[in-house]
């Protein structure tokens, strides 16, 4: 029964395992640890103001909620955007995947 609901769920996270990964990145991930952050720096910028933009998002999606009992289609778009972006930002930051994270939502 537990499968069934997982499936039906309209947001699912999946990572591929990766057929191959860098050894030497993974080893020199610890010494690149404050370069990677630098490298960063243009999506974080982005992110925050991403963040707050799918906060305000969040808030008036709570309120169409309330009033029509439907989430609407683009601000869920938007919020799963985003978050798809942060975790891609964060698998990159962690070693998890050798592929820089793209500029874009999907």
């Amino acid at each position: 029964m537990e499968n069934n609901i997982i499936e039906d769920y309209p947001v699912k996270f999946e990572v591929n395992y990766p057929e191959r990964s860098s050894r030497l990145l993974a080893f020199l991930s610890i010494l690149l640890f404050f370069p990677k952050v630098i490298a960063l720096i243009p999506h974080l910028i982005v992110l925050y103001f991403l963040d707050f933009a799918s906060l305000i998002a969040t808030w008036f999606s709570f309120w169409v909620i309330l009033f029509t009992g439907k989430y609407p289609k683009p601000f869920f778009d938007f919020i799963v955007g985003v978050m798809r972006w942060k975790n891609r930002v964060h698998s990159w930051m962690c070693s998890l995947t050798d592929k820089y994270p793209p500029f874009k939502l999907n």
